[in-house]
């Protein structure tokens, strides 16, 4: 049980399409043909599915197996190895009597004898010429209402190489300007992503193909213009490295997935309930993309710590820093694709590397822009491990005087904030009011973190945050709006039914 490939993470898809991480563990066929997950960290059972002769599996991305147990569960196994992903396939294949080799065991359903007996066996495409685009199209049309068809569809564009031919066959319709024909690939390639494969996906998203499928979703017939796309995210849309990465992996993966993010939000953003169903396939592709970044960045120590030092240093020029904190936060922005109890584990991975002494450092800063995304990243922090940020602050005493903690940095950007809507003002008093929040920290420790925790504002932070009750002591007519604007913070900071005793 301890072999690596073995090591899955278990995913279920919620209410909302999106996938919830349910545990880490390791996965094992049972002697009753049952599919079992054990939690890696107590040995808690995490699944038990047995594998019945009609469900659907399919194997995606070389290390995902995903299937439906019921109607509206749906649920994934993704294997740290390949090699793992293959060995289950394989057995799964086995109890069902399907073929390994075809990266789905389909349920019959309503399928003809003569559908389910050729299930194994490509469709026959027609040339991939000018000519026959319209036959093509009415093919891909025809198949979607039937899985096996459209399985026996993929088998066939990828063991001819046939999606690549198409896309030839694109640039050399717009170097000659057929409308009709670009129309028509248009239809086509929307159709294969309707075709719901991943093996398809991963090759209409390489590197050499991804921005031909953007050129042919251009060429929509209901419009008298194409789009551009394709201009968009060559010229507009560049990225920018702040700080260089040295994986190309990554590199390409973050490529990739900004690029299929554009167009599953721009490009194709109107399609019917039928359709997102068939494009389910492109939502979890994306999922696991980000998932996979965002467990890359996490481990690269050196590139995060080079981020921080360039943050923190005073040679930096003020665009390099906005670049740096504005990149910090699409990356705290992309972790939000974990579940709570990865996120917590990557925001405490950020805490050890020292993103909280950074960040009371930057949102001291005078640049708004670079304060606002500090702000912003902080909100994250409180958000999601409220007792990391806490334990931080509880230490700083040791090391810093009571006007540079990061809690008094935060009180005091509250107080000074010279914005009339009070946006700032409003966002920090929020964090603030969440810090000291009893109901969030953590059980059992929960009762000692909150006594601790009080004891110790109200001793470093508690004559800061008093300024707010400055005006009471001033002329009435002078400081009126001032009054009226901290007494607001203040009453935002309290808990409705809590009552506050200020003393000298």
């Amino acid at each position: 049980m301890s072999d690596t490939r073995r090591r899955v993470k278990l995913y279920t898809l919620n209410e909302e399409r999106q996938w919830e991480d349910r545990g880490t563990g390791h996965v094992c066929c049972s002697l009753t043909d049952s599919l079992r997950v054990t939690g890696e960290a107590d040995g808690s059972l995490l699944l038990e599915s047995t594998i019945q002769p009609g469900t659907a599996y399919q194997k995606q991305q070389d290390t995902l197996i995903v299937w439906s147990e019921a109607e509206n569960c749906e649920l994934a196994l993704s294997f740290q190895e390949k090699a793992g992903c293959d060995e289950l396939w394989e057995k799964i294949c086995q109890v069902q009597g399907k073929d390994p080799s075809v990266e789905i065991t389909q349920d019959p359903g309503d399928e003809s004898e003569e559908e389910l007996a050729e299930s194994g066996h490509p469709l026959e495409l027609p040339p991939c010429e000018p000519g026959r685009l319209e036959e093509l199209e009415e093919l891909v049309m025809s198949v979607l209402p039937s899985p096996v068809r459209r399985e026996r569809l993929a088998l066939a564009l990828l063991s001819s190489g046939y999606i690549r031919k198409l896309l030839q066959l694109f640039r050399a319709s717009e170097e000659a300007g057929d409308r009709q024909g670009l129309q028509q690939l248009h239809q086509i390639v929307r159709g294969l992503l309707l075709l719901n494969k991943a093996t398809l996906l991963e090759v209409m998203f390489s590197d050499d193909c991804i921005m031909d499928v953007v050129g042919c979703l251009e060429y929509e017939p209901a419009l008298l213009q194409p789009k551009s796309h394709r201009q968009f995210l060559t010229e507009t849309a560049r990225f920018r490295e702040v700080i260089p990465i040295r994986d190309s992996e990554l590199r390409q993966k973050i490529h990739q997935t900004y690029r299929v993010q554009y167009i599953q939000d721009i490009i194709l953003p109107t399609h019917s309930v039928l359709e997102d169903n068939f494009l389910s396939t492109l939502s979890s592709f994306l999922f696991f993309n980000k998932v996979e970044i965002v467990s890359m960045l996490q481990e690269d120590e050196k590139f995060l710590t080079e981020v921080f030092a360039q943050l923190t240093d005073e040679a930096t020029e003020h665009s390099k820093r906005r670049e740096l904190v504005n990149f910090f936060k699409e990356f705290c922005v992309f972790s939000q694709t974990l579940q709570p109890q990865n996120r917590d584990a990557f925001f405490r991975t950020l805490a050890n590397l020292g993103i909280l002494p950074v960040l009371e450092i930057v949102m001291g800063m005078e640049d708004v822009q670079v304060k606002a995304a500090a702000t912003d990243i902080f909100c994250y922090l409180v958000e999601f491990s409220p007792s990391v940020v806490r334990e931080f602050i509880m230490q700083e005493p040791q090391q810093a005087d009571d006007d540079v903690l990061l809690i008094n940095v935060v009180i005091k950007q509250m107080i000074c904030d010279s914005d009339p809507e009070l946006g700032g003002a409003v966002q920090l008093m929020g964090l603030l009011r969440t810090l000291m929040d009893p109901e969030n920290m953590l059980a059992p420790a929960s009762k000692a973190e909150k006594s601790e925790f009080l004891s110790f504002f109200y001793k470093y932070c508690m004559h800061v945050l008093t300024l707010i009750l400055a005006p009471l002591m001033s002329p009435p007519l002078v400081h009126t709006q001032l009054l009226l604007t901290h007494s607001h913070l203040l009453l935002r900071l309290v808990k409705p039914g809590t009552w506050v005793i200020v003393t000298p």
